[in-house]
């Protein structure tokens, strides 16, 4: 199987798992299952952020919350604690997953081992490829996910977030950011972060 065939195989069966996902969200008026609707919006904005992609690095941005909701955040204390060993655990979970799609479908193990690599977030900052990774995730969250968010928190809450989602994105990541559209309480609330 050529690469292109089995990036588009792997895609298909990534797809599939997350098309189980019981969550729905609606966007545009359609009503699709939570974590497909993610992985798609990854791979958008991955293709405009960062065209000449490596293989390793589609199939992460893919897959990076991969059956996430097999793993509840209630089955973890509702704490600080609570949240990082869920997120830990989610790492590992998604990798595992992914490992299996992609060895199923007959990729070589070094490429399995690099999308592991990059799904387990290793070497942020120092490595190029988890680095735009990391930057990916943020844009997504800050395109499509931040409005609603603003809704459900004070500004403190935001504008603490919004600080670290900013030190964890690159110059280039930060740059995009800028560009996208914001209403004017969550232009005004990403100011007071940066300020």
């Amino acid at each position: 199987m050529e690469a292109s065939q089995k990036l588009s195989k792997a895609f298909e069966f990534f797809d599939a798992a997350n098309a189980k996902d019981p969550n729905t969200e609606i966007f545009e008026g359609k009503t699709y299952p939570k974590e497909l609707l993610y992985a798609r919006r990854m791979t958008a904005v991955l293709n405009e952020f960062e065209p000449e992609a490596s293989e390793a690095l589609q199939l992460t941005a893919r897959c990076q919350h991969i059956c996430r909701w097999e793993i509840p955040r209630e089955s973890y204390e509702m704490n600080r604690v609570g949240y990082l060993q869920w997120r830990q655990e989610l790492k590992k979970f998604h990798a595992q997953k992914a490992s299996d799609i992609l060895a199923k479908i007959g990729y070589e193990k070094q490429l399995i081992d690099r999308v592991t690599f990059l799904l387990l977030k290793k070497k942020l900052k120092r490595d190029e490829e988890t680095q735009t990774l990391e930057d990916v995730i943020c844009l997504v969250f800050l395109k499509y996910y931040y409005e609603p968010f603003l809704v459900k928190h004070d500004d403190d809450k935001i504008i603490s977030i919004l600080q670290k989602t900013w030190k964890k994105m690159s110059g280039k990541g930060q740059q995009s950011a800028l560009q996208l559209d914001f209403s004017n309480r969550g232009g005004d609330l990403i100011a007071k972060a940066l300020a």
